[in-house]
């Protein structure tokens, strides 16, 4: 449903009173800073503000810099992640990276035991999150993010899920789940969150694909660089949701004991009855997926890159 400027507007202006109505007396904010002398002297405001500019050009600098090395480059089947918190709970690590190219989501997480916390960002440009503005002046649990307006849903707890823009391109959520106080920590960890990119360089890159196929995500997974694997999927552009074709390298073997042999990449290789799975020059298994022809999948197979200087450090630790 289409919503009038008029609509759009009573939206957002109920929003902001819900939150200002929630926020404490300025006067008395104002009077508690002066009985305990916090006012600060013309002076010091000054030092503060140069240093404030000091820290946003050197914030400039150091960002511009990551963004234009040679590892963080976007390129086919190598995404680069834009977002990173600046805070997570202790004990948690990162063990798991996805990307890919346009308006594919990008999701990072990281684990405790049996807890979560997920960072995902979506393009305003997909339908699918283009009005969520509009879907957070609406709702009435509210709280803010780096001065915008967020909304709070699915707190039960010990779970919580903030969304929020973090500029007029980019939507951000935050989901934590196994956690105490979820709520608390899911808020302290979007508070944190920058702009701080991040790369995802498996041991996979895609070649030629099928006609009709197009590259929609590559991810790389695990608890730390001894049992990393790789992942890239390809969809049909008309079905953007149902992976065409999956790609994996992986230490563990799958079962070939009722597989029948074809020759895969020069060498024997397994039919699995919808994948076919070849062993790499490393030892790893390369396996490849989907509702395609037999014919196809060797295909991709062959035509399958392997990247001589995966990145997989960051796997298993809090952050990179």
């Amino acid at each position: 449903m289409t919503r009038s400027e008029h609509d759009t507007e009573t939206l957002i202006r109920e929003s902001l009173d819900r939150l200002a109505a929630r926020a404490p007396d300025g006067r008395a904010v104002r009077d508690a800073l002066a009985r305990t002398g916090r006012e600060r002297r013309p002076s010091a405001k000054l030092a503060l503000v140069a240093a404030a500019v000091v820290v946003l050009v050197a914030g400039i600098f150091v960002g511009t810099r990551a963004l234009t090395t040679a590892d963080l480059e976007p390129a086919a089947s190598r995404p680069v992640l834009g977002f990173g918190p600046g805070w997570l709970p202790d004990g948690f690590t990162e063990q798991y990276r996805e990307g890919g190219p346009g308006t594919a989501p990008q999701v990072r997480r990281w684990f405790a035991g049996p807890a979560e916390v997920t960072l995902s960002v979506y393009s305003t440009a997909d339908p699918e999150w283009s009005q969520t503005e509009l879907r957070i002046a609406a709702i009435r649990d509210q709280v803010l993010v780096g001065g915008r307006v967020a909304m709070v849903t699915g707190d039960t707890g010990t779970a919580a899920l903030i969304t929020w823009l973090a500029d007029a391109d980019h939507v951000l959520t935050t989901r934590v789940r196994g956690v105490p106080d979820a709520r608390v920590v899911a808020l302290r960890i979007a508070q944190s969150v920058t702009a701080a990119p991040v790369g995802v360089r498996g041991e996979l890159r895609f070649g030629p694909l099928p006609a009709g196929l197009t590259e929609r995500s590559a991810a790389v997974t695990g608890t730390g660089p001894d049992d990393a694997s790789t992942e890239l999927t390809a969809v049909d552009p008309d079905r953007p949701s149902e992976p065409a074709v999956r790609v994996t390298a992986r230490a563990v073997p799958p079962d070939v004991a009722a597989a029948e042999p074809v020759t895969v990449r020069g060498g024997q290789g397994f039919d699995l009855s919808g994948a076919i799975a070849v062993r790499l020059p490393s030892g790893r298994w390369l396996t490849v997926s989907g509702p395609r022809p037999e014919s196809e999948l060797i295909a991709v197979a062959n035509g399958v890159q392997l990247d001589p200087a995966p990145d997989y450090r960051w796997l298993g630790r809090a952050t990179s």
